[in-house]
């Protein structure tokens, strides 16, 4: 079996960790359950490129437990827990290629180890396999079946693909999933940022200014959990609809030339580049820390802020310190990746729980429906995602109710009046 991670020699920690994070995963447990008596996924390969945490070990382990070979890839070059990747070689026999802080270079080469073991169904976090396969390695394109997608970022950019008329398989968008972005994105996303921040600066947040550019899913809860921390929150956004639902929320909403000069922290999850730029950089008071959550570090203008910076130290881990041109001190967190997993362990387990059942079902489905899917972007299967949440549900023992035979006979009549 092929691999390259760091240190075989952590793979029972790892193992440990794994073990804990699964605890909070019951629906995947189920899911795993059903898979080891169906096969779902008997003859496939499944090429990954997943952030390489505990909660995807799970994931690794229930796609295996369907009969796929399953082959994994980091979706980022700070996401990788070292101890999670040698536990999947180690343990679950899962070929691995994931070093924490690896290099371009080698992020890259770890993707084209993964496209070399020919998936099947490529699981990407960022569409970064589908890009690769549709620019470098076209000849495997012949061997896919279709894909699942699990970021926001990743499906603008395949919708984009399949609005060009290049997508040349048929894709799930996993992020669409009700169970997914309003869980993961909202609450994994809210907590797991602000736990990121504290740990690589041990700052405080209460009474500071803490700016949020972009109040899509992952914004709401970043600005929820810091609010509930005590900062005064203010949100930049691009979206009229968006800014109003922050006025409404209780946040001050202004835009980011306007921010800049008063936060204290600045956290960017748009999915699109160039958010805080030179000039924005410039005119931040003297210690403002920068973050970003959102999938890659092109949220910040890092170029540009390079080229007002006369000097640079890593002042702690994950924290970068610029000496500006104007004297001033910024902070830049986690070389601007993604500070919940470069800094933090990523989303509580509860929450990919969901996320995860989402994907393990998608790519079953990938499976069965392959031959009647059109190379396009779809949504989750409306019964996939209900599923999802009746699982949830029981798992933490909530009942509902159940429609009578009136009601819902009222629902879908336009004779009863009122």
């Amino acid at each position: 079996m092929k691999f390259d991670i760091k240190d075989r020699g952590l793979a029972e920690q790892g193992r440990l960790r794994i073990e804990w994070a699964g605890r909070s995963m019951p629906v995947l447990r189920q899911i795993k359950e059903r898979f080891a008596q169906e096969k779902p996924l008997a003859g496939v390969t499944l090429g990954a490129c997943l952030h390489v945490t505990t909660e995807t070990a799970n994931l690794a382990e229930a796609l295996a437990a369907g009969g796929a070979r399953v082959v994994v890839c980091a979706s980022n070059p700070l996401s990788t827990q070292d101890d999670v990747a040698a536990s999947l070689v180690e343990h679950f026999g899962v070929s691995v290629f994931a070093i924490k802080g690896e290099d371009t270079k080698t992020y890259y080469d770890h993707l084209n180890a993964v496209l070399d073991a020919g998936p099947n169904i490529t699981m990407d976090d960022g569409a970064d396999l589908v890009s690769q396969i549709h620019s470098e390695r076209r000849e495997l394109l012949t061997g896919i079946i279709g894909g699942t997608e699990e970021t926001t970022t990743g499906v603008i950019r395949l919708r984009a693909m399949a609005d060009e008329g290049v997508l040349a398989y048929p894709i799930v968008a996993v992020n669409d999933a009700m169970t997914k972005h309003l869980f993961d994105n909202r609450y994994g996303t809210g907590q797991s940022t602000i736990d990121g921040i504290i740990r690589a600066t041990n700052r405080l947040i209460a009474g500071s200014n803490f700016v949020i550019c972009g109040y899509g899913w992952c914004g709401r809860g970043v600005a929820m959990r810091a609010s509930g921390l005590g900062a005064k929150v203010i949100v930049t956004e691009v979206d009229p609809l968006r800014a109003l639902e922050a006025v409404m929320d209780g946040y001050q909403v202004m835009t980011i030339a306007q921010a800049a000069p008063v936060g204290d922290f600045f956290c960017t999850v748009t999915g699109d580049i160039a958010v805080i730029r030179q000039e924005h950089f410039l005119a931040m008071k003297d210690g403002a820390i920068v973050a970003n959550s959102g999938h890659f570090n092109v949220e910040l203008d890092l170029e540009g802020l390079g080229e007002v910076t006369k000097a640079s130290r890593a002042i702690r881990a994950f924290v970068q310190e610029h000496t500006l041109n104007n004297g001033r001190h910024v902070y830049v967190l986690g070389e601007g990746r993604l500070i919940n997993l470069a800094a933090a362990e990523g989303h509580p387990s509860s929450v990919m729980d969901m996320s995860f059942a989402n994907q393990a079902l998608c790519a079953a489905y990938m499976k069965a429906h392959a031959a009647e899917l059109e190379k396009r972007v779809y949504t989750v299967p409306a019964e996939i995602d209900a599923e999802v949440a009746r699982l949830k549900l029981a798992a933490l023992g909530v009942g509902i109710d159940t429609l009578t035979p009136e009601q819902d006979k009222y629902l879908h009549s336009w004779t009863m009046g009122t």
